[in-house]
C-alpha cells in the first residue's frame, strides 16, 4: 500500500524524495507529502491527490536540506485530505513520522494521550505515533521511537526524523515492507526497491521487528530489543530500465508485452536434461522428491489475482498429480479453523510477498505443522523469509497496480510444480510428463503471437467498452481463467464484470442478461465445445453481445458468437496461460477508451499490507 521514502546525505533531499515517490506511485495512493529538515526546523508540505499536486504546491520554493522523509498515503483512518496526509507531526512540529500499516490500538492510545493534554488534529492512527514519540522523548530520538514501538499493536513500517537530530532518520518494520539502500555518503529508506534503483543497488530488506538508525555515512540496525545486528546487504540485479516505461504509453501495456520473456525466464532455467533422456523439471529450492511423495493433499492460499492462479492450479494438481487440492482465499482461511497436518503441502502465492492476509495464513499453517511453500516475485520479502520453501517467479518488477506478468509467471510455476508432483507420484506417465514440459516451453512464442494481434482486441474494446456489464463464462480451466479476466476488467475500466461457471448460468446469473450485456465465452476445453456453444446461444437469445475466445480453428463458434478471437493451439489444461492475455488486453483498451489511467486505478493499491 502506502509508499515510504527517506533520505540522508549530502545532496538536497527534496528532489531525491519526490523522485523516489514517483517510482512508488504504482502502489496506489490518494495523497502525498514530504518533511525536510531545513534551516534548523522541519518543513512539512502535503497535499490531497496525485503527487503532481504536491509538486505544483512547492514549485518555485526553495526547501533546502539534506535530511527528509516522504509518503504517498492510501487512506485507512480518516478521509483523503491535506491534513490527514503524511507526514504527521507532534504538536510542536519537531518530530515527523510517515507510516504504512494500521495501529490497531490507536484509539486507546489516543484517549490516553488526550488525558495527558495532547490535542489531535487528524483522524489518522499515524498522528498517535508522533505524539507517543514526543511523550517518550528525553533527548534521544532512537530511544523514544523504540519505547513507542513497544506500545503499538498491529502492523507498521515507519520512518521518523527530528529537528534535534539533523544527521539521522529512524526506520522500523513490523509486518510491512521496508528496504534500506546504501549509497556513497548517502543512505535511503523505501517501501520498495524501485524507489532506490536510481541511486543504489545495495539494499537490505529489514527483518521483522527491526529498527535502524540511518546516517549519511553508515547505518546501524537493531532488533526490537535494541541489540545491534549486522545487516545482510544484497545486490539488486534488476536493470533500472525494468522499472521504466521503455517507450510504452503505460506500465501495464509494457508488462503485458513482457510476458513472453517473463514466462521463458521462469520456465527455461527449471527444465534440465534428464539422465535417461528427455527433459526433467528441477527446482533447486525443493528438498527432494519426498516432498510430493508423502503429501496427502495440497492447499493453495492467496488473495485476488494470486488466488485466481491458485484456482487454475487446483485443476492442474488434480489432473496431473491426482492429489486432492483446495484453493482458498487467504482472508477467509485464517478464520475457519482449518484442518492441517504435516502431510499437507501449503502453497501460498503473492506477487509482493507482503500481503497481510496471506502472511497470516502462512503463520497459521506453520503452527499446525503444514509444509509451507511460497511463490512470490520479490526476493527478500516477508513471505519468502517465513516460508519453508520459496520459489521466485522471475517476472521482474511489476509496476502497474493490475497484475499481468506476475499472474502468468505464477501460473507457470504452479504448472511446473503440478507436473513434477504428478511424475514423482506416478500419476503422470513419462510420455505425458514430456508432453507437458514441451507445452510450457512453447508458451512464450504463443503468447507473443497473441500480443502481435492486439489490434483485433483493441478494435473490439472500442466497440464494447460502454457495455454496463460484462460476464465471462467458461468451464473447468476456462472458468478459472474467467475469474482473473473479470477482475482485470473491473479493476481498471470500472465496468461491472463477473465470471460464472457456464453450467451455472441457468441457476440464477442469466436473469441479469439483457441487451446491455457483453458475454465473453472462454472456450478452450475441446470436449466441452458443444456445452459452451449452447450457453452462448442462451445469452444471445436474450440480447447479449457475445465474444468467444477459443483455440478452435474450424470455425465451430463462428455462427454461435458475434465475434471470435482464436488463440494458438495448446493443451486444454494450459489454456489459461494464453486465454488470459486477450482478456488483459481487452481490459486495458476498455480503460483507455474510458479515459482511465490503467496503471493507477482508483481505490486500489499494489501491495495490500493491511486487512
Amino acid at each position: 500500500m502506502c509508499g515510504i521514502v527517506g533520505y540522508v546525505g549530502a545532496r538536497q533531499a527534496t528532489p531525491a524524495l519526490l523522485g523516489a515517490l514517483r517510482k512508488l506511485e504504482y502502489r496506489g495512493y490518494d495523497s502525498a507529502g514530504i518533511a525536510v529538515l531545513s534551516g534548523g526546523g522541519l518543513v512539512v508540505e502535503k497535499a490531497k491527490g496525485m503527487l503532481q499536486v504536491l509538486e505544483d504546491r512547492i514549485a518555485g520554493r526553495e526547501i533546502s536540506g539534506c535530511l527528509g522523509i516522504g509518503h504517498t498515503r492510501w487512506a485507512t483512518h480518516g478521509e483523503p485530505s491535506d491534513v490527514n496526509a503524511h507526514p504527521q507531526t507532534n504538536t510542536s512540529g519537531t518530530i515527523a513520522v510517515v507510516h504504512n500499516g494500521i495501529v490497531e490500538n490507536h484509539q486507546r492510545l489516543k484517549e490516553w494521550l488526550q488525558s495527558q493534554g495532547v490535542v489531535f488534529r487528524t483522524r489518522t492512527d499515524t498522528e498517535t505515533i508522533a505524539h507517543l514519540i514526543n511523550y517518550y522523548y528525553r533527548g534521544n530520538i532512537f530511544d523514544a521511537v523504540l519505547k513507542t514501538l513497544h506500545k503499538l499493536e498491529g502492523a507498521y513500517a515507519l520512518c521518523v526524523i527530528s529537528s534535534d537530530f539533523p544527521d539521522r532518520l529512524i526506520a522500523a518494520k513490523k509486518e510491512n515492507p521496508l528496504v534500506l539502500g546504501f549509497g556513497r555518503g548517502e543512505n535511503f529508506v523505501a517501501s520498495d526497491v524501485p524507489a532506490l534503483l536510481e541511486h543504489t543497488r545495495e539494499v537490505y530488506y529489514m527483518d521483522e521487528g527491526e529498527i535502524a538508525a540511518v546516517y549519511g555515512d553508515h547505518v546501524d540496525v537493531f532488533t526490537g530489543r535494541g541489540e545491534r545486528i549486522i545487516p545482510r546487504v544484497q545486490h539488486v540485479d534488476w536493470d533500472v530500465d525494468a522499472a521504466e516505461k521503455g517507450g510504452y504509453e503505460h506500465f501495464m501495456l509494457k508488462e503485458m508485452h513482457e510476458q513472453p520473456r517473463a514466462i521463458a525466464d521462469t520456465v527455461k532455467p527449471r527444465i534440465i536434461d534428464a539422465p535417461g533422456g528427455g527433459r526433467d523439471i528441477f527446482f533447486e529450492e525443493l528438498p527432494g522428491t519426498d516432498f510430493w511423495k508423502d503429501a496427502s493433499r495440497v492447499v493453495i492460499a492467496a488473495c485476488g489475482t494470486a488466488w485466481h492462479a491458485g484456482v487454475v492450479a487446483r485443476y492442474a494438481f488434480e489432473r496431473f498429480a491426482r492429489i486432492p487440492t483446495e484453493a482458498e482465499t487467504a482472508s477467509e482461511y485464517r478464520y475457519k479453523n482449518p484442518i492441517l497436518d504435516s502431510r499437507t503441502v501449503f502453497i501460498v502465492v503473492s506477487q509482493s510477498g507482503e500481503t497481510a492476509d496471506t502472511l497470516a495464513a502462512v503463520r497459521l499453517a506453520k503452527s499446525r505443522g503444514a509444509r509451507v511453500m511460497a511463490i512470490t516475485n520479490v526476493v527478500g520479502s516477508t513471505l519468502s523469509r517465513e516460508a519453508d520453501v520459496r520459489i521466485y517467479t522471475r517476472a521482474g518488477p511489476e509496476i502497474a497496480v493490475a497484475s499481468t506478468k506476475a499472474f502468468t509467471t505464477q501460473l507457470v510455476c504452479l504448472y511446473l510444480l503440478a507436473l513434477k508432483a504428478g511424475f514423482v507420484r506416478g500419476a503422470l506417465s513419462p510420455e505425458d510428463y514430456q508432453k507437458g514440459i514441451a507445452e510450457l516451453l512453447a508458451v512464450p512464442d504463443k503468447a507473443a503471437e497473441i500480443l502481435a494481434r492486439k489490434g483485433v482486441i483493441q478494435k473490439e474494446a472500442a466497440l464494447q467498452f460502454n457495455k454496463n456489464k460484462v460476464f465471462f463464462i467458461g468451464r473447468l480451466f476456462d472458468y478459472a481463467a474467467g475469474l482473473e479476466s473479470a477482475l482485470k476488467l473491473k479493476e481498471i475500466s470500472y465496468t461491472h464484470s463477473e465470471a460464472f461457471a457456464a453450467g451455472e448460468l441457468k441457476h440464477g446469473p442469466i436473469a441479469l442478461v439483457d441487451d446491455r450485456t457483453l458475454v465473453i465465452a472462454l472456450a478452450t476445453q475441446r470436449a466441452l465445445f458443444d456445452k459452451i456453444a449452447s450457453n452462448i446461444a442462451q445469452v444471445s437469445s436474450r440480447g447479449a453481445v457475445t465474444l468467444a475466445i477459443t483455440q478452435d480453428t474450424s470455425g465451430y463458434f463462428d455462427q454461435a458468437a458475434d465475434q471470435v478471437f482464436v488463440i494458438p493451439q495448446v493443451d486444454d489444461a494450459f489454456s489459461p496461460l494464453l486465454s488470459v492475455i486477450p482478456a488483459q488486453l481487452f481490459a486495458y483498451y476498455c480503460a483507455i477508451q474510458k479515459g482511465n489511467n490503467p496503471d493507477r486505478p482508483r481505490n486500489l493499491a499494489k501491495s495490500v499490507t493491511v486487512e
